[in-house]
């Protein structure tokens, strides 16, 4: 298929691109270098460089004549929403309706979504979170990203529109940019092979449920073959805190200095573990890489392409 990636510029994105690329499908990336890198669209892929907001998103759709989209192009972390809610706003929700009209309008077989299980559930009321848990962010980008889940099922009751939500943990492994503030491993560990500081916001006992990018990308595939008309989470039911994710690094690496707490983060929930039964139910997908193999190879990652 003519497959379009939004946000393919990205961490998962380009991952997601490179595996559509190798399955023999012709990938078209559209993404605008707001926190996405040119040097992580492959050879073999269409690169272009625009926002999904962009009136001339359609002309993609035709020019290439898509057939399928996946949607990775987001505004994405939590401070950054409540700093700036109306941009956050502005580019997941009004963004993705724009990519709604042009997939109708090109009548596309399907979308898959890359939603928040973290915060779309906001403090969940129980562990490991199903996807039967209301969503009820607490931040503005968990607020973008459950309204427009919401939008997607409007859409599928007014045009019979096709599309897979998937509720994603924290994905780690190769690209994630360790400049930022999204990605608690791929920063700890830029700053330990570098041997610098390791900030811990609070006291690191907040837990996060971590899935290797390949083990998302897997599932990607899966939804690209089949719809579900609903939400998935990928997670793996175990949750592992930030103290945790801090000691195995320094093990691998060999780093010697302690971590500096300093104040928590505003809007960020205390523990997000998710239940990925469903999904393993109906597609028989469950993560395959686990957390130290995955640390390896993220490690070896920034060694290699990073420093």
């Amino acid at each position: 298929m003519n497959i379009l990636v939004t946000g393919g510029a990205g961490f998962i994105g380009s991952n997601v691109a490179d595996a559509y690329l190798k399955f023999g499908h012709k990938v078209i990336v559209v993404d605008d270098l707001y926190s996405g890198r040119r040097e992580n669209v492959s050879n073999g892929i269409t690169f272009i460089e625009m926002d999904i907001r962009n009136n001339d998103l359609n002309f993609i759709f035709e020019k290439y004549r898509i057939e399928f989209v996946n949607h990775h192009a987001a505004r994405g972390d939590v401070r950054g929403s409540i700093e700036r809610p109306k941009e956050y706003a502005d580019v997941n929700i009004t963004g993705g309706i724009n990519l709604l009209e042009c997939s109708v309008k090109n009548r596309v077989k399907g979308l898959i979504y890359s939603s928040t299980g973290g915060c779309v559930y906001g403090t969940a009321k129980y562990f490991p979170t199903d996807e039967r848990h209301p969503m009820q962010p607490m931040d503005p980008y968990g607020a973008s990203k459950a309204s427009f889940e919401i939008y997607l099922e409007v859409y599928r009751k007014l045009y019979d529109f096709q599309y897979t939500i998937f509720r994603y943990p924290n994905v780690f492994g190769p690209r994630q940019n360790p400049l930022g503030e999204a990605g608690v491993i791929s920063i700890f560990a830029k700053r330990m092979l570098e041997g610098g500081d390791v900030t811990i916001n609070g006291d690191g006992n907040q837990e996060r449920d971590y899935v290797f990018v390949q083990d998302v990308v897997a599932a990607n595939i899966l939804a690209t073959e089949k719809n579900a008309n609903c939400a998935f989470n990928l997670g793996t039911g175990i949750g592992t805190n930030v103290n945790k994710i801090f000691s195995v690094l320094r093990k691998i690496i060999g780093y010697k200095k302690h971590p500096i707490h300093v104040s928590a983060k505003l809007g960020e929930v205390q523990r997000s573990i998710l239940s990925s039964e469903k999904i393993y139910k109906e597609w028989k997908w469950k993560p395959e890489v686990n957390l130290y193999d995955g640390l390896q190879k993220t490690v070896e990652y920034i060694k290699s392409n990073e420093l």
